[in-house]
């Protein structure tokens, strides 16, 4: 069958990297490459003091919800810097998978020691601020960092109208439990709890068929129509430079004890003098595979027992009333976990690749929708946990809105500065909403 053999293909071009790998430094020069990756490796000292805070005074919960919040973050990065790692050695498109799937890594670790302990309204409100933050904040800041060098940048418009129509299914998916709750409501014979289970039932359904989705679009995006998730696809725009002098300063990134970023926006080049490719350049990886995957191993492990300890504290954080539960679920959450992506994105949207910085950017917005929202509520069925796709009505209102701006903003192919602080300006306006927002009750039923 032809299938078969066009399938292996693309499987194998899809894990060709773009440029020649260079040769991988040895164990002690990947772990020092670790340690000078980032200066939010300093926040690492939260660890074992958060993780001491927890045991020793476990009554504390605003300091303990501090200090693990302060020590994630460079969880986080690290995670992102073992991500990049990876994504050198594999092609484009899936290294936009790789990113938005391990950016979201924290989320998912997070969602699902909160609903072990059954706090399914973090749950819900950590998962769509995510979504929130990677439409608003990060699409925002990839789209006024790239504008600040480049006066329009082009991007993939066939990928990115795709990926608004998934964005749009899932928002679907959330304001249909609560249109079902409220029809109800207006029943003489309204049951609560006879709703509560066929709403249960009912988002159980539609999490298979959004898993379903996800693993269609994974098929799409990888195989099937790879080349449309490419920086030199036809219908990608080419980005346009200011006129006469750049208004802003111009952007000189550089990496760590490396050289300056050539034209292509590669990091670490080496020129191949052999004679008969002088013009190649490979790139140079920080750390060995072995390497990378501990450190992936082991950052998975600690983000675990941290977000635990933050997340216990959250109930006690809430309870006088200084901050509101809708906003730490909705905004601080959030911010923890997108940390990482939001380098990513932002540091290749001023390199001119755009359509990777979506990738990031929607992409793990898509996968949130898709994959990770159903299977933490498949995982809650398996689990006994009543984990429904009813929303709180204020975030799914917030959603869909924030889902129809971002696809006004992208539907021409293009972007520019103005539009990246359009996005950042109503995240901010999300963030005022929510710090005041005392959140409803009575949404989920009993554990």
């Amino acid at each position: 069958m032809p299938f078969f053999p066009t399938l292996k293909r693309a499987a194998t071009l899809m894990v060709i990297p773009e440029s020649p790998i260079g040769k991988a430094p040895n164990t002690w020069s990947s772990i020092r490459a670790i340690i000078l990756s980032s200066w939010l490796n300093v926040l690492l000292v939260f660890i074992p003091i958060s993780w001491a805070v927890n045991f020793a005074l476990p009554d504390q919960h605003t300091l303990i919800f501090i200090f693990t919040f302060l020590a994630i973050i460079p969880l986080a990065k690290l995670l992102a810097f073992a991500t990049d790692e990876l994504s050198i050695r594999v092609g484009q498109t899936l290294a936009g998978l790789l990113n938005a799937t391990l950016g979201n890594a924290v989320e998912l670790i997070v969602s699902i020691i909160a609903l072990t302990k059954c706090e399914l309204s973090i749950v819900q409100s950590s998962l769509l601020g995510s979504i929130l933050s990677n439409l608003l904040l990060v699409l925002g800041m990839c789209f006024f960092a790239g504008g600040m060098r480049f006066s329009e940048q082009g991007f993939g418009q066939s990928a990115v109208q795709l990926n608004s129509s998934l964005l749009t299914i899932s928002v679907i998916a959330v304001l249909l439990p609560g249109a079902f709750h409220m029809a109800l409501q207006g029943q003489t014979d309204f049951n609560e709890a006879l709703t509560d289970t066929e709403i249960l039932q009912t988002s159980h359904g539609v999490a298979i068929i959004l898993l379903f989705i996800y693993v269609s679009y994974l098929v799409f995006q990888l195989f099937s129509h790879k080349a449309l998730y490419e920086d030199d696809h036809d219908d990608v725009l080419a980005s346009k430079g200011y006129t006469g002098t750049n208004p802003w300063l111009r952007l000189r990134l550089r990496r760590r004890n490396d050289k300056p970023l050539n034209p292509t926006g590669d990091r670490g080049v080496a020129n191949d003098t052999s004679g008969s490719h002088n013009s190649a350049s490979e790139v140079v990886p920080y750390m060995n595979i072995p390497v990378c995957l501990g450190l992936l191993a082991s950052v998975a492990v600690i983000v675990a027992v941290t977000a635990e300890f933050m997340v216990d504290s959250i109930s006690g954080l809430t309870a006088s009333g200084a901050i509101s539960q809708e906003f730490v679920g909705v905004i601080l959450l959030p911010i923890v976990g997108n940390a990482a992506e939001h380098v990513t994105a932002v540091t290749v949207s001023v390199k001119d690749k755009l359509t990777l910085s979506l990738g990031v950017a929607v992409g793990s917005s898509i996968q949130i929708a898709l994959f990770v929202i159903p299977f933490t509520v498949t995982l809650g069925w398996i689990l006994g946990k009543p984990l429904t796709l009813l929303f709180d009505p204020l975030q799914s209102v917030v959603l869909f809105l924030s889902v129809i701006t971002v696809n006004y903003v992208v539907q021409d192919g293009k972007s520019n500065w103005l539009e990246g602080m359009i996005l950042m300006c109503l995240y901010l306006i999300v963030c005022v909403t929510f710090w005041y927002y005392p959140g409803t009750t009575g949404i989920f039923p009993n554990c």
